[in-house]
Parts: structure tokens; sequence; C-alpha cells
């Protein structure tokens, strides 16, 4: 058997349909990538072979659906039912989780395979997967180098062929940004187009699940599976996908000036021009468009999210769930096991978040981030009178080393620079590799994103495989 045909969801789709592979043997042959390559990378944190194997033989005994025997991973904060469920922390150590998410159910239904869970930033707080309790996942293209975060797990797990494809949660860059410094495709869907139901929440105006895979094509296949109204998701809405049939000389392309000033290593500057001329060779046009509250969007996501993050986190009190630990006192318990359960980038984040909700300074910061929250959306709909897509770098920098921003939080949050604003906003937005800039004798990844109106998510993946079908016939 010709081991070729595991690179892409469309590639193993095929060989299934010709009955050249069963669908127990395409899981036999992820599940011996993952043996072989999981303990240098760290991706995953839980495979359970006894549980793929079953479902890949029911697959093969009575399965349907257009992912039929299709293998996939998810991030850590979606529950599985009987599996455990830990966001990447010490305060969910032992949980079992007693349903499965939406987006999961989705998925079986349409016949895929779970392979595992994979690792994360923990509580999805990071930009590096540095800040699991699992400890660090590390970058394929060069070990000592982070995967970006905070799904790193997902986007290395595609990166380093361990799954043909795998789900992750975007609240500011977290699909992008590792797929970006990984060489993957991260798709962030509309705020809403996919449920939320069954993930363990940070921010849940900013939080969305997406995908990660190979190319745009397989982005094509498995994203519109994903998406539907939910009555467990009240914020979950129908999202039609349907495809323009336009041709690039007919798309206008944005641009922000500020994008590529200071900040952005001038090797990613290059790689991202060379994309906005193998667009312009396409024939589409080129335009230049203001973003003017943009400059703010990183400050006000370091309100808005933190605010939302020591809500949402009170929960784990280790009383309902979550760690135990025993002291003299209930108020002394529930301190203690805050304490220990969660790591030190949570409770900077829940710190933050209760100081600005609190009285006196609540106008001050969380309204007023609020305010330019809604500003940053209007400038993006105006740019979007002018532009079909806004494309810009996904990163300023190619993967950084391990340990090498963990003592600085500004540092590391500067990683969400250009993407944050996608999520204050709600739109859909995606990072594809856009080439390879060389470190310190390493090739790594860097990734070209592109972001579209609400709803225009066919669109956006349309636009963005042009760009794949130009690289290839190159």
């Amino acid at each position: 058997m010709d081991k070729k045909i595991f690179t892409s969801v469309a590639e193993i789709q095929k060989a299934l349909s010709a009955k050249e592979v069963s669908a127990v043997e395409v899981a036999q042959e992820f599940l011996s990538r993952i043996g072989a390559r999981n303990s240098e990378l760290n991706a995953f944190v839980q495979v359970e072979e006894a549980r793929v194997l079953a479902r890949a033989n029911e697959v093969d005994e009575s399965g349907e659906g257009h992912l039929r025997g299709i293998p996939y991973a998810v991030k850590d904060n979606m529950l599985v039912t009987g599996m455990r469920a830990t966001a990447g922390s010490k305060m969910l150590r032992g949980y079992t989780a007693p349903y499965t998410a939406t987006a999961v159910e989705k998925m079986d239904a349409s016949g895929a395979v779970l392979l595992g869970v994979t690792n994360m930033d923990e509580f999805a707080m990071g930009s590096s997967t540095e800040t699991s309790a699992y400890g660090a996942t590390k970058n394929p293209h060069d070990t000592s180098r982070v995967p970006g975060g905070s799904s790193g797990g997902s986007a290395v797990a595609v990166a380093a062929g361990m799954a043909p494809f795998a789900l992750g949660s975007d609240t500011g860059g977290s699909i992008r940004q590792p797929a970006a410094l990984c060489g993957v495709v991260g798709y962030k869907p509309t705020y809403g187009a996919v449920s939320r139901h069954g993930l363990i929440a940070m921010a849940s105006s900013l939080d969305q699940i997406g995908t990660f895979t190979t190319s745009v094509a397989d982005a094509q296949v498995v994203a519109p599976l994903l998406m539907g109204k939910d009555p467990m998701d009240a914020t979950s809405e129908e999202i039609s996908w349907t495809p323009s049939g336009r041709t690039p000389k007919t798309v206008r392309i944005g641009v922000v000036k500020e994008h590529f000033g200071e900040g952005l290593d001038a090797g990613v500057r290059e790689r991202i021009e060379a994309v906005i001329s193998a667009y312009e060779k396409m024939g589409a046009t080129i335009e230049e468009v203001e973003l003017p509250h943009g400059r703010y969007g990183l400050a006000a996501y370091y309100i808005l999210m933190p605010s939302e993050v020591s809500s949402n986190l009170a929960r784990f009190d280790g009383i309902r769930y979550g760690l135990s630990t025993e002291a003299e006192s209930v108020a002394a318990e529930y301190l203690a096991r805050r304490h220990e359960g969660f790591g030190r980038e949570v409770q900077r984040r829940i710190m933050l978040g209760t100081y600005t909700l609190s009285s006196g300074y609540y106008d001050a910061y969380y309204v007023k981030a609020q305010k330019v929250r809604a500003l940053i959306a209007e400038d993006y709909r105006r740019a979007f009178e002018k532009v079909d897509v806004i494309l810009g770098p996904t990163t300023p920098n190619p993967a950084f080393r391990i340990g090498e921003k963990t003592s600085d939080p500004l540092q590391m949050y500067l990683e969400d620079i250009y993407t944050v604003g996608v999520n204050l906003a709600g739109l859909p937005a995606l990072s594809m590799p856009a080439g390879v800039v060389e470190v310190e004798g390493s090739n790594l990844p860097i990734g070209v994103q592109l972001v579209a109106p609400q709803k225009h998510d066919a669109a956006l993946l349309e636009i963005a495989s042009w760009y794949e079908s130009d690289r290839k016939g190159l």
C-alpha cells in the first residue's frame, strides 16, 4: 500500500472510496505515526488505541458520511464523552467529559474517526503551548522552537502528519498563529458559525472553534460540516456556504499599510509581499485600506478577554469539579485549590480581569475597551465596502525558541498583534503557508492571513484556494 495517500483528507477519501484501504488500515497508519513522533513533539495528550480501532471498524462495517473513515484530532478543551477533558490544566486533572461537544458530534455524524486529544496552553491562555500542565509542545520544523498557541498540539498533529485534520479554538489567534508557525492552514470561522456547546470557555464573546488542515482544499471539505444553528448555543447561527464562482480578476484585496511597519520581521515582510504580487499577477486588484483603530486592538483585547476569563473560570472552585485539596476552612480550601490548580498565566489573567471589572475601574477600562471594540468592527465594515478580503501577515515573526518569551508576558502578547482584531469584530479569517524564512540554519514556515466580512466564509476560502493552486502550479 502506497503511504503517500495519507497526506490529505481528499487523498484518503479517494483511497477509501476506491476500496484501496479500509478505515481500520488508515487509523492504524496514523496511530503508528503518533507512536513514532509524539514522545518527541508532545502534540497528543490522550490517545486510546482500542477506542480508535473500534470506531474505525464500526465505520468500515456501516459508516456513512462525507468524512467516512477520515481520522482527526481535537484540542483538549472540547468535550468527548468518556475521555478526559482538562484544558491543559491541573485544575481539571482527572475530569472525564459527561457529554460530547456539538462540533465533535458533527464530525462523528460525518463518519470521521477521532484519534485523540491534543495539547494546548492552559485554558487556551498563551501563544506558544508552553503553559500546558502536560509540558510544552515542540515545533516539528525545529524542536527547539515553539509551535505557537494556544492550539499548538492540533497544529503540530497536522504539520507532523499525525492527523490529516484537527479541531482547535481561536480566541485571539489561537488557530491562525500556530498554523502559521507550523506551516499548515488554520481557519477561524465567523463568530457563531460553529457551535461552542461543549467547548470549555475562555472568553465567550471571542471563542470560536475552527480547523487545521494541510491545505485550503481540505478546509473547504471539513469546515461546512461543522457549521449550523445549535439549540444548545444561543450565539450560533446558520451560515450559507455557497461558492461565488468568481475569478481573481473580479476580486479586490485590501492591504493595511500599518501591518508592514515596525515590528514585522524583514523575512516575513518579503514573503507576504510575494503573496500580494502573486494575487496581482492573477489579476486581482490590490488596494490600500485603513483600520485606524487597529492600533488599539491588542490593548482592548487584553482588557476584554481577561474580564471574561475571570468570570468563566470562577466555576473552577474544586467543589463542583476540579482539583480537590484539604485545608482548615472552606475559604482556605478555595484559595488553595485555585493557587495549586491554575498556572501563573491563568492566575495573571484572572487577576487582571477581576481588576478591570471591579467597582471604580469598570467604566475606565472595561466599558472603554468595549467602545474601542465597536470602533474596530466599524473600521472593518468600512474597509469591506472597498475590498473583498484583507491580506497581511499572520504573525510578526517566525517561531521563536522555547522559553524565549515566557519571562516577559508583554512580548508574548505581541505575538497576537495581527490576529486579535478579527476576534473582536467576529470575522472569519484564515492563515495559510506563505513560504519559509531561514533563521539560524532552520527553514521556518510563516503564514499569510486573509480576513473577510462576517458570513463570507465560503468566499474567504475560495480566494485563499487561488493562491494555493497558483503555488502548486509554480
